[in-house]
C-alpha cells in the first residue's frame, strides 16, 4: 500500500497534524490482554505498533504554493508507483476492507476501472443517505449522468496511456473517467458500500461554493452531452 498525502498550503494545523501523524507511525504503540498469569496473578499484555511497519509507505508532498484541488490530484497522482490509483479528499473515509475489495477484479484482469457504493455521512459520520450506484454500462454512467462515484480503484497505466486530470476542467474527475471509458477502459461495478462522503450542504465554500457548483454542473452537463455523442457513432 502506497499512501501519498499532498497538503495544497493548507491555511489551518494540517500541517502540522500530518507532520505528528508521520511521527505517530514509527513510534506509536498499542497493546491488548493476552495471557493470564496465574503464578503471578497478573494479566500479561502484548505491546505492538499502532501501525502496520511492513507493506506499506508513506510519502507526503507540501505544495509550495496553492496549486487548487486539480493540479494537487495530479501532483499525487504523477507521484505514485504503483499498479492502481487512486486519491481520497481530506474529509472522506475509506471503509477498512475498501482496497482490497476493489482491487479483486484488477488483479483478475476482469476491469480495468472498479468502483463501489457510498454513504453520504455529516461532520459527525452520521449516515444521512446511501448512495447505490448503477451497475456500468456507457449509457447509465455517462449518457444518463455521471455515475461513478468517488469510491474507486483504477489501472495507473490508464493515466500514462490517457493522461490525468484535466487542470482547465470544472468536472475533473468526470472529464477524466469518460476520457478512460471512451478510449476503451473496462468499468465493473462492486455492489457494497465501502466509503464515506462528507457532506457539504452546511459549508458552502470552495467547491461547494453556489457559483463553483454552477460551473461544475455546466461542465457535467457538457461532458454528457459529449458522450451521448460518442455512443451515436
Amino acid at each position: 500500500m502506497e499512501i501519498i498525502i499532498v497538503d495544497d498550503c493548507s491555511t489551518d494545523d494540517s500541517r502540522e497534524l500530518i507532520e505528528r501523524y508521520m511521527n505517530d507511525i514509527a513510534a506509536d504503540t498499542r497493546n491488548y490482554a493476552s495471557y493470564y498469569n496465574e503464578q503471578t496473578d497478573t494479566i500479561e499484555r502484548i505491546i505492538h505498533t499502532r501501525y502496520p511497519q511492513q507493506g506499506r509507505e508513506i510519502k507526503v508532498l507540501f505544495n509550495e504554493k496553492n496549486l487548487g484541488s486539480t493540479a494537487t490530484y495530479n501532483r499525487g497522482f504523477r507521484a505514485t508507483t504503483g499498479k492502481y490509483c487512486s486519491f481520497v479528499s481530506s474529509d472522506d473515509m475509506c471503509h477498512p476492507q475498501m482496497y482490497s475489495t476493489l482491487v479483486r477484479p484488477l488483479e483478475e484482469d476482469e476491469a480495468d476501472f472498479v468502483y463501489a457504493d457510498m454513504f453520504v455521512v455529516d461532520d459527525t459520520h452520521q449516515i444521512l443517505r446511501e448512495f447505490k450506484l448503477p451497475d456500468y454500462s456507457f449509457k447509465k454512467c455517462f449518457c444518463d449522468w455521471y455515475l461513478c462515484g468517488v469510491a474507486t480503484l483504477y489501472r495507473r497505466d490508464l493515466h500514462e496511456r490517457f493522461g490525468f486530470y484535466d487542470e482547465s476542467s470544472d468536472a475533473d474527475d468526470h472529464e477524466c473517467y469518460l476520457r478512460f471509458a471512451m478510449n476503451g477502459a473496462r468499468f465493473v461495478h462492486i455492489p457494497k458500500t465501502l466509503y464515506d462522503h462528507r457532506s457539504h450542504d452546511d459549508r458552502q465554500v470552495g467547491l461547494h461554493a453556489p457559483e463553483q457548483f454552477d460551473k461544475l454542473l455546466d461542465a457535467s452537463k457538457e461532458l454528457v452531452l459529449k458522450a451521448r455523442k460518442h455512443l451515436l457513432k
